[in-house]
């Protein structure tokens, strides 16, 4: 793969990112909650995913789970109710400011949360399946391009979900007492809006 082709690829995944989506939310929500540190563990379940799904695209899995319909709303509107029961949850939860820090999510909970948002996009398995060819060169090996793409992409990625972590953990440690409280119930509601985010793309894709 040449450096021109890689470049061009770079820029594509950083327009493509410019507007948070539902992970990105989801880590506003925890890092602000729980902290960087613990914040990353949301990260880290949200890269796992996508690794999978990259992986599915490459063994040309795509075409398969595109076919799947059903398989892909279930999978779906699982996920949407999922972020819809922990924003509602954490917005509850803000109520009681002495049981803050003892609510912590623990870090399987926080990647959990993290791997099954992503995932409950499989349209994303789809995506990398039409995006990578774009910058494949058909004459050299497959694999090591697509190792290089996938890993492009998962830093990329992870430095998107970490300068938003880190920016919600640093407000979070700034801000006591009721402001505190209405941060708790911001994050609820970011966890909300990316369910209604992948609802809509779910509407979109039944439509």
């Amino acid at each position: 793969m040449s450096i021109d082709i890689w470049i061009t690829y770079v820029v594509t995944v950083l327009l493509l990112m410019s507007t948070p989506g539902p992970s990105q939310l989801l880590m506003l929500s925890n890092s602000a909650t729980n902290g960087l540190r613990r914040g990353m563990f949301t990260a880290a379940g949200d890269l796992t995913a996508n690794f999978l799904q990259m992986l599915a695209a490459g063994l040309g899995l795509a075409a398969l789970i595109a076919t799947s319909g059903a398989a892909l709303a279930v999978l779906k509107w699982l996920g949407v109710a999922y972020l819809v029961f922990l924003g509602v949850k954490q917005i509850l939860k803000a109520r009681v400011a002495a049981a803050q820090n003892a609510l912590r999510a623990s870090r399987k909970v926080l990647w959990m949360q993290g791997f099954i948002t992503s995932a409950a996009n499989p349209k994303a398995v789809v995506f990398f399946a039409a995006l990578f060819p774009l910058f494949i060169d058909g004459t050299l090996p497959f694999w090591p391009q697509f190792a290089i793409l996938s890993v492009t992409y998962l830093t990329i990625d992870g430095l998107f979900l970490t300068a938003y972590g880190g920016s919600a953990s640093w407000l979070a440690r700034r801000l006591q007492g009721p402001a505190k409280l209405w941060l708790d119930r911001i994050g609820g509601s970011f966890m909300i809006l990316a369910a209604v985010l992948l609802g809509l793309k779910s509407l979109r894709t039944a439509s």
